[in-house]
Formats: C-alpha cells, structure tokens, sequence
C-alpha cells in the first residue's frame, strides 16, 4: 500500500476509465494477486458440486462408505483450504482500494497545492470537498472488479465446461443467459451513471453554497437577508434531494435486477436439469451436482450486474478526479533572479512603494483596495509591480513564495495540536515557538487551553474566538520568518489593549526587515516608520502617522472613524484636490 511519504506517480488524466487503469496499474502485483485469489477462491467453490456429484455417483448410491468417506473427506480440506484463500483475497483487494483511496487523496491534494492561489478562481470548495469526502470512496471500490470480477469471468467459463461434461443443452443455456442479463440491464446502468453525474454535479454546487453561507452568516444577519438566502438555499436542496431519489430509484431497479434477473436465469438452469434427470439423460449426481453449480453461479452472475453499477459510479468519481486534475496553476515564466537582498516592492497600479527594513502601514477606506494592493506585490494575480527593478512576475513564482509571504487575516488554519498549527510545515524549537506567540500575543491563547501547546484546535480555528485565531495566524506567519512580511488586517478582531501590545511587539520582531501592514487602526498606525494612505485605489500621500493626522483631512477621518470619534469624520477629498 502507499507510503504517507511515497510519490503517488503521475495520473493519467486523459478520462475516468484511464484513470481508474491508472490505480490498477500503480499496484500491478497486489492487483494480479487479487485476480488470481479470486479466480482461485470461486473455481473451488465451483468444484465443491463436482465432489459432491462423484461422492454421490461413486460412494453412495453403490453402497460404497469408504469411497464416499473419502470423497467427503476431500471436500472438507477443500472447504478449510478455500476459506483460507477466502481470508487471503479480502485482504488483498481491501489494500487494492485503500492504496487507490490514498493514492488518489495524495495525488488530489498534491495538485490542491500546486494550484494554490488559482484554486479558488477555478473550482469551488464544494467541489473539492465533494470529491474528497464522496468520489474518492466510490472510485476505489469500483476497483473491486480487478479481484471478484476477475474470478467471476474465470469460474463462470469453468461452470459452463463442467456443465458441457454434463449436458450441453444445460451447458448453452449457461453461455447465452448471460448477455441477456447485460441486454437487460446495460440500458439502466448507463441511465443511472447520467443521473448521478448531475447528483454529483449539484452536490458539489450545494455544498460550496453552504461554505459561502456559513462564511457570511454574520453578514447576512446584519443586513437582513438571512431568511432570504434560507429560502433558496432550501430550494436548491429540495431540487436535490429530488434529485437523488431519481437516482435511487434507477438504482433500486440495476440492485433488483441484480438479484432478480439471475435467480430467474438459474430456475431455468435448474429446471432443464429436472427434466433431464427425469428422462434419465443425466444421473442423480450431475443433478446434484447441477444444483451446486446454479448455487455457485448465483454469486458471479449477481456480480456482473453489480460491477457494472459499481463501474458506471465508480466512472463518475473518477471524471470528477480527472477534471479538477487538469486545472493547471497560474503560468509561471519567471526567468530572471530575485533581489540578491533586500529590495523595495513598488506597486504601479496604485503607486504604493514597500521601503526594504522598515514597517509600512497602508490605510484605506476601502479594505479591498488595500488587499488588492496586497494581492499585486505577493503575486496573487495579474500584476505589473516591481521587486529592485525587476517585474514580479519575471521572478521564479517558487523564489517569491520563499521569501515573500502574505499572511491574510482569513486563511485556513487546519485541525491539529496548536503547536503544528503555529508551526505549519515547519520544525520549530520551543524557544522560537514561545518568542513567536510572544510578539503576537497569544501567550493566553496557549494558557486558556487544558493542554497548552499540545492542545487539539478545530479546523479553521472553530474551537478558538475570533482575536484568538488572529493572533494565531500572525504568529504563523511570525515564525515562518519571511524576508517579507505582507499582513492583511492583522489586529482587526482584538480590543485595543491588546492591539497595542500586538504593534509594539511587531515593530520589535521585525525590526530591520520589510513589513507592510493594511490597517486603519491608530494603535498599529502611529507605530508604523511610513504610512501609505489610498484614497480610490491611489497614494494619496505619505509619511508618519501625526503629519498624516495634521495635513491629511481624508487621513484624519478614516482614522478618527476607525478610532470611534464619529463627529470629527470627514469626506476624504479626490486625488489632486486641493488641501
């Protein structure tokens, strides 16, 4: 099975049936192994009828005890030996869909990551989470049919020679009856794989919908639309679930079939033999042994209706998988070299510039305009800013990630220990660990917790209150200790005595490296050595927060507004407008 470390190897992406040939070929000898523990395991459930028919035929009916102990004896170290085989090929195709369940996971989450930022421009969280939690199951147990569909496809051609020895009428009923049974039913199984394609399809619509309201709940409430966006999130899952009771329903008819279709073929089997022995065309043991053998069948002719289901769910799975795999990341043509060393970050766009070893606050009265600033010097889009004179964008994108980082104020914080959630991906000592919660101060964070550090977070932080997952995403970012620190509205949710300790810490931990801070607070804002502040996406001016205060009237009143003294806020005049 896959090592947690192991390449999971290149998937093949052209469709959902290659890609299931893919996991079939990614483990070639646990997959030949099923198949032949299979294809063993029913040949000797089918030769059980043809010891019985001897023991019959040889010991009983002359009379003969030792003959017939004997028979009955073999049958027994048969049935221990094929139990065993038994316990062998459950294992084997166990591991043949838990590596494909792992394998898969790997390979998705892989590609989740080397898309990084365009994920969410080019795929829902619902999606993801879809196939994460659903299509990953269903295509590994699709892959059942490369152990039991093997040896079903092998013991029904062993019947239908056995039965040829007995009868051949018998022997053609067994050959012909199973194309009728895929006549029958082919038609469904292609009808339930359309409809669970559009379930699978809505689901994923469904569950991003709950992301984005579970999200903005908050939002909503205050602005009164929650009733609204309930109304029609309960319409969409009434279409839904509507939805999936269509696929039940073509599902209960393939499941049916499944089990009807084959119990109706092999009465028929059964019945041609009764007529045969009872005009002694055939003996009392081939019409025992003719029973076991509709016994035996009962299993594998079952089995191809249902590897069909399980096929047709398990192609729908897999398209899904294939198609979030052929998402490519944003192009990266980057040629030329990073900066040797510290060097200013200059956004054109909206003429902001990031001076190297110094703490620059940028304030807007439109928190989007600061992040969209943001986005352009972390290369999180298009951009045209510059790094020491060099485009962005010409740079490695992996040189900018490594030494430029932007700590949003909103990103994901996985379950786990809080000392991995600090630390990421990263091996941290405990001294660099405490000196981190230190600057952010979140030394409480870690006291209110019965386990301190060793404490189990929720994910995205649900077990912690909003200034508490702040402060736990700043001292992520912290500790990663970045040539470039781009923070987005890092004390937004925490009161102002903390707020002032968490400025006064900051300017301390960063001291002599490039920091940009989007922020409106005058706490954060008057420790800053330059504020930038924007007015309609543009510098509007420059400088230390108190000559801001004095000279800047739009300045004056974003932060007067920000600090709760209402009666002093003013419009913010136009760029090029008179002061």
């Amino acid at each position: 099975m896959i090592d947690a470390y192991e390449d999971p190897g290149t998937p093949d992406t052209r469709g959902g049936w290659r890609y299931l040939w893919w996991l079939v070929r990614c483990q070639r000898g646990r997959s030949v192994a099923g198949a032949l523990l299979g294809s063993v395991w029913m040949v000797l459930l089918a030769a059980q009828p043809y010891l019985m028919a001897r023991a019959v035929d040889e010991g009983l009916l002359p009379g003969r005890l030792g003959v017939l102990a004997g028979w009955a004896g073999l049958m027994f170290v048969l049935g221990a030996l094929n139990a065993w085989l038994s316990i062998l090929r459950h294992r084997t195709m166990t591991r043949v869909r838990m590596d494909a369940n792992f394998r898969t996971v790997k390979v998705v989450v892989g590609h989740v990551v080397r898309l990084g930022a365009a994920l969410p421009r080019r795929a829902g969280a619902g999606e993801v989470v879809t196939i994460g939690v659903g299509d990953v199951q269903t295509l590994a147990g699709a892959l059942t049919v490369v152990g039991p569909g093997v040896g079903a496809l092998v013991v029904y051609g062993v019947v239908a020679v056995l039965l040829l020895t007995v009868s051949a009428p018998l022997a053609a009923v067994v050959l012909l009856g199973l194309p009728v049974v895929a006549l029958l039913t082919g038609p469904l199984t292609l009808r339930l794989q359309r409809a669970e394609s559009e379930y699978r399809e809505r689901q994923g619509v469904l569950a991003a919908r709950i992301g984005d309201l579970a999200g903005g709940l908050r939002v909503l409430n205050g602005l009164g639309g929650k009733g609204l966006f309930a109304d029609a999130f309960r319409n969409d899952s009434q279409r839904l679930r509507a939805q999936g009771y269509r696929v039940g329903a073509v599902a209960s008819w393939v499941q049916a079939l499944g089990v009807g279709l084959p119990t109706l073929f092999l009465a028929v089997v059964t019945w041609l033999a009764a007529r045969l022995t009872a005009q002694g065309a055939i003996t009392v043991g081939e019409l025992v042994s003719v029973y076991g053998y509709v016994a035996v069948l009962v299993g594998p002719v079952e089995f191809f209706v249902r590897m069909a289901y399980d096929l047709n769910r398990g192609v729908v799975a897999a398209r899904r998988v294939v198609r979030l795999l052929r998402l490519e990341p944003e192009p990266d043509t980057g040629t030329r070299p990073a900066p040797a060393g510290p060097a200013e970050l200059y956004d054109p766009a909206s003429g902001v510039r990031v001076v190297p070893g110094r703490l620059t606050a940028l304030a807007a009265g439109r928190p989007a305009e600061a992040a969209a600033v943001v986005d352009r010097l972390g290369r999180y889009g298009p951009t045209d800013a510059t790094w020491g004179g060099v485009r962005l964008d010409a740079v490695p994108l992996a040189d900018v990630r490594r030494r430029v980082l932007v700590a949003d104020n909103e990103a994901d914080l996985f379950a786990g220990p809080l000392r991995e959630v600090v630390a990421g991906a990263r091996p941290a000592g405990a001294a660099a660990l405490r000196r981190a919660l230190h600057a952010a101060a979140a030394e409480d964070v870690v006291r209110g917790l019965p386990d301190g550090l060793d404490s189990a977070v929720s994910g995205q932080g649900r077990s912690l209150s909003g200034g508490q997952r702040q402060r736990v995403r700043l001292a992520r970012a912290l500790l990663a200790d970045p040539e470039v620190l781009l923070a987005v509205e890092p004390t937004s949710a925490l009161d102002a005595h903390t707020e002032a300790t968490v400025a006064d810490r900051l300017r301390t931990e960063r001291e002599g490296r490039t920091t940009l801070v989007t922020t409106t607070s005058p706490l954060v804002l008057d420790r800053a050595d330059t504020v930038v502040f924007l007015s309609d996406g543009k510098v509007a001016a420059a400088g230390p927060h108190r000559r801001l205060l004095a000279q800047e009237p739009g300045y004056r009143a974003l932060v007067a507004r920000d600090g709760g003294d209402s009666g002093t806020a003013a419009p913010a005049p136009p760029r090029g407008a008179a002061r």
